[in-house]
């Protein structure tokens, strides 16, 4: 039988006579149109985008596409399997492409936006035949003042369907509600909090706080650039050793009197100057004095920062990183020596093996560490944003656009330093921007004509071998060049299997305190077991490792069974063999197929030359005996 919203729907699409037979949407918009209307919903787009990969993820590889649409029913990403994403391609619907009842009949996306309650659309529940060997689970995106602005959708072969389907739908659009409620309530603080510190920042004036013991509680930015001094070194000293007058002006207001444009001298860092100083007094809720604003003002101000609140901070410094593989101990040393170069910086190297955390620990051992640290993700922002969250844009540079504009990544991180972070997935067209840029040290709003100088300290990161993606026409060469000033390649973790043991244990001490749960022991065998593991996922697979084994209290499952996660029971005319029989074996193969060349043998294996080396040594294999037999075994042929 029926759900009563599908009865509904059919009977809506027969009064506006879709035919049964309608392969396409109605409506596709494309070009300067589409591109006008993903700037439009560019916030739902890069918010709902990770919970977009999160709900792909549970049902990856089994025929599942997820889709997301405007309060229109206007395409505006989707993700899937390689095979259904090409059927819907083959269907046009494709980003810019209608999904509302009008354009295309009874679905997921367009009936649950007008009965505006999730729905599930099942094989011929949809109006349109095209569609009947899909199930299609929907549900309205609402934003904080309950308005309908979008929809989420997961379709997949009917027979893939499982009943809770539109349950994760359901939970990710309640997810993706929550943060829009959140993004609301944090720019409404963000509001108030720029608005009261514009105020402060924005008078031509130095402002202090101070209690009545004459502890300085707060200090504008111009107090510090009128006194000569950091915020450290203020707050650390007492008020009255600051100027003279303390004691008068305590009297004063106690005594409900004004203070108002009395000179006073002040002990700045260099010498004493004259400012002129006015007192408020900040009562408490008894009416007794608390706390006292003092207002020093000057000639004029030395420069107005209240942008710098939007600058972002790095936390890892290099006494954070765990290792003692000389290899990589060198690699660390080298990274301090070119933290104070203004020269880019490319760090390259595997998923994971802890490229963010070496350029926060370059920005915080160079002379900029005070200054904002600022990383954006090449990979995980849509194309037709990438410029925009770059560069910014000026207010009505396009529909939707805040008032006022909005600065990009390289004004926020003025001064600082901006990781780009798998700079290998930019789009080519982006990669010229970005190197006018670099090479002409201004930019320039979208929709703006006004140059603005940057002063920013590119640190570059790609898990890709930029060289190839270079031949391959995906990378600019000369962008290359100019990002591969200082190259930093940080090893994969089976590299520097001796560093295993350290970061092991520091994962098990620091991700325990912060579950509050009881260390696991990890003893010899253990240890030998992840040391022999390969870890393709490098550090951040051993630290997800680590944290399963704290919640479950053991060693998982695929590394208690062998010796090495990866291997597999392999049985011959001989019986079983062991791991360390296989390995040989693997070894010896290699070995004859490269005719005893160590670096293709290794590159082969997926191994270094070190670790090649090492095998070769502990199996005692003879190379010149394996050249030897590969050479009379390829004669024979």
């Amino acid at each position: 039988m029926r759900a009563a919203y599908v009865e509904r729907s059919h009977k809506r699409c027969m009064e506006m006579g879709i035919p049964l037979d309608r392969v396409y949407s109605a409506k596709i918009i494309t070009g300067k149109e589409l591109q006008k209307k993903l700037e439009e919903r560019r916030e739902l787009i890069l918010t709902a985008s990770p919970f977009i990969d999160q709900l792909y993820n549970f049902v990856k590889g089994s025929g599942f596409f997820a889709m997301l649409t405007d309060e229109g029913g206007c395409l505006l990403n989707m993700i899937g399997d390689e095979g259904i994403l090409a059927e819907a391609y083959r269907l046009k619907m494709v980003p810019g492409a209608y999904m509302d009842e009008s354009s295309i009949g009874t679905n997921a996306m367009g009936t649950a936006i007008a009965e505006k309650i999730p729905v599930q659309i099942s094989g011929r529940e949809h109006f349109v035949t095209a569609y009947h060997r899909w199930t299609c689970s929907g549900a309205p995106i609402r934003d904080p003042k309950g308005r309908i602005i979008g929809s989420l959708d997961l379709t997949g072969y009917s027979e893939n369907v499982h009943s809770h389907t539109l349950g994760m739908v359901v939970a990710a659009v309640d997810a993706i509600e929550k943060i829009l409620v959140i993004k609301e309530y944090n720019a409404k603080l963000t509001l108030a909090k720029n608005h009261f510190e514009t105020i402060i920042e924005s008078l031509a004036a130095g402002i202090l706080t101070s209690d009545m013991d004459g502890r300085i509680i707060m200090s504008n930015k111009n107090a510090l650039d009128m006194f000569g001094m950091s915020k450290k070194e203020i707050l650390s000293r007492p008020i009255y050793q600051l100027f003279e007058g303390w004691e008068k002006v305590v009297d004063t207001l106690k005594a409900r009197d004004a203070f108002h444009e009395e000179d006073v001298y002040v002990n700045t860092n260099t010498n004493k100057l004259q400012f002129s100083l006015s007192a408020y007094p900040i009562y408490g809720e008894g009416g007794g004095l608390q706390e006292i604003t003092f207002v020093f003002k000057e000639i004029k101000r030395i420069r107005n920062l209240a942008n710098r609140i939007m600058g972002s901070k790095a936390i890892y410094t290099f006494d954070k990183i765990i290792g003692n593989d000389e290899r990589f101990m060198e690699i660390v040393e080298y990274a301090k020596k070119v933290s104070d170069s203004k020269s880019t910086i490319l760090i390259t190297g595997e998923s994971g093996t802890g490229k963010e955390v070496f350029a926060q620990a370059i920005h915080n051992h160079g002379d900029r560490k005070e200054e904002p640290f600022v990383a954006i993700n090449c990979g995980a922002i849509p194309r037709n944003l990438m410029e925009s969250e770059l560069f910014g844009y000026e207010e009505g540079a396009f529909t939707g656009a805040k008032r006022g504009g909005a600065p990009g990544k390289f004004e926020i991180a003025d001064g600082g330093t901006l990781m780009l972070d798998e700079i290998g997935e930019m789009p080519i067209d982006m990669q010229t921007k970005l190197l006018r840029v670099i090479e002409e040290g201004v930019i320039s709003r979208i929709g703006g004509t006004k140059q603005i100088p940057i002063n920013v300290r590119i640190v570059a990161a790609s898990n890709k071998n930029l060289i190839q993606e270079v031949e391959k026409g995906n990378f600019r060469l000369d962008l290359y060049y100019r990002l591969n000033v200082l190259p930093i390649h940080l090893p994969a973790l089976r590299e520097r299997r001796e560093d295993i043991p350290s970061i092991a244990r520091h994962f098990m001490k620091s991700i325990s305190k912060r579950l509050n749960k009881k260390e696991v022991v990890i003893d010899d065998e253990i240890m030998q077991r992840l040391v022999q593991y390969d870890w393709p996922g490098n550090i951040r697979e051993l630290e997800n490792v680590i944290e399963r084994m704290i919640n479950m209290q053991r060693l998982p499952t695929e590394f208690a069974v062998n010796s090495h996660p990866n291997a597999v029971l392999m049985k011959d005319t001989e019986g079983c063999i062991n791991l360390e029989q296989m390995e040989v074996r693997l070894i010896y193969k290699a070995l004859m197929r490269c005719e005893g060349n160590l670096t293709l043998t290794a590159k082969a294996l997926g191994i270094s030359r070190n670790t090649l080396y090492r095998k070769i040594e502990k199996y005692r294999i003879e190379c010149a005996e394996v050249e030897q037999c590969a050479k009379k075994e390829h004669t024979e042929q």
